[in-house]
C-alpha cells in the first residue's frame, strides 16, 4: 500500500497525515471540517499528486441528489430519439451516465475522490450514499447491472459543519478537524507560497493577521486562503513593511463583510492613534 507523505506544496500537520493513511489503510472515507480556507479542498488534491493518482472531484449543491453521484438515466434524450427516429432506442445502456462516484468504482486504477461541501446537500444526502460507500458497488435497474468498484477509491469528504452529518454516516467515516494554523506552520505555508517572501513583511503580514482575527465580533474571520491572497497583493502593489505598520492597506482581501471592513478600520486608526501617543509620550 502506498502511503502519503505529503506534497512540497502543502503543509500538513502530522496528525493530518496520520488520517490521511488511516483512511488509506481502513478503505474508509476521510470526513475533513475546519473553517473554510483552511486547506480542506486541496488536502484532496494534494493526496492526488502525492500519490501520483487521477483526481475526481463531485462538488456537492442545495439540489445535489445521492442518486447524481452514481448514474444518471437521460431519459429525456431517449425520448427524443424515439419520436425523431434517432438511433436504435432499445438500447438503454446508451442513456446511462454515470456519475463521478460511478466514474471513480469504474476506473481501471486506483482514483482520489473528492466528495465536497457535503453538507450543502439535504439532510438524508449522507444516509444515501451509506450502501455505496461500504460495500463499494450500486445496482442499476434500468439495465440490470451491477458496478463494482474496480480498485477501491480513496474518498475524501470536506464538510463546513453547516449541518450535523447523521451519525451512522460519521461512524463510516475516518474524521480530522483541520485546526486554525498556530503562527509557526502559518509560517510554512506562507512560505511555500512566496518562497522569496522577506522575513519583515512576512511577520508584519501576520502580525496584523492575527490581530484582525483575534476580533469576536467579526461576522467572517479572514482565512488562510485571504491571508495568502492579500500577501501576493501587498507584493504585487509593492507595498513596504513600513506602510503595512501603520495601516492595513487592500483590506478587501481580507474582509468581505462592510460591518467588519467597517469594525477593523475604525479599531486600526484607535489602535494606530494610541501607539502613536505612546511613542511621543516614550520620547519625553
Amino acid at each position: 500500500m502506498d502511503y502519503f507523505k505529503g506534497t512540497s506544496d502543502y503543509v500538513l500537520s502530522p496528525e493530518l497525515k496520520d488520517n490521511v493513511n488511516v483512511a488509506i489503510a481502513l478503505g474508509r472515507p476521510l470526513l475533513v471540517k475546519g473553517e473554510p480556507g483552511t486547506g480542506k479542498t486541496l488536502l484532496a488534491h494534494s493526496i492526488a499528486q502525492g500519490l501520483g493518482m487521477e483526481l475526481m472531484v463531485w462538488n456537492i449543491k442545495s439540489t445535489t441528489k445521492a442518486q447524481e453521484g452514481l448514474y444518471v438515466y437521460d431519459t429525456v434524450q431517449r425520448l427524443n430519439d424515439a419520436r425523431f427516429g434517432e438511433g436504435d432506442i432499445s438500447d438503454i445502456k446508451k442513456y446511462i451516465k454515470l456519475g463521478k462516484l460511478g466514474e471513480a468504482f469504474a476506473a481501471e486504477k486506483q482514483v482520489v475522490l473528492l466528495i465536497d461541501e457535503i453538507d450543502k446537500a439535504d439532510i438524508e444526502f449522507p444516509n444515501d450514499l451509506l450502501h455505496e460507500l461500504d460495500v463499494m458497488e450500486f445496482y442499476i435497474p434500468e439495465t440490470h447491472e451491477t458496478i463494482r468498484a474496480k480498485q477501491r477509491p480513496i474518498v475524501v469528504i470536506s464538510s463546513n459543519s453547516e449541518k450535523e452529518l447523521p451519525d451512522p454516516f460519521l461512524r463510516r467515516c475516518v474524521f480530522h478537524f483541520i485546526e486554525f494554523p498556530e503562527e509557526d506552520l502559518m509560517e510554512d505555508i506562507i512560505k511555500v507560497h512566496f518562497p522569496e517572501i522577506e522575513k519583515k513583511l512576512m511577520k508584519e503580514c501576520m502580525k496584523k493577521f492575527y490581530w484582525i482575527r483575534q476580533f469576536d465580533m467579526l461576522r467572517k474571520k479572514p482565512s488562510t486562503s485571504e491571508l495568502i491572497d492579500w500577501i501576493q497583493a501587498l507584493m504585487a502593489g509593492g507595498v513596504s513593511t513600513k506602510v503595512i505598520e501603520k495601516e492595513i492597506p487592500f483590506l478587501g482581501a481580507l474582509l468581505k463583510k462592510k460591518e467588519d471592513v467597517d469594525l477593523i478600520s475604525t479599531s486600526g486608526k484607535n489602535h494606530y492613534a494610541y501607539n502613536s501617543s505612546m511613542r511621543t509620550r516614550d520620547v519625553y
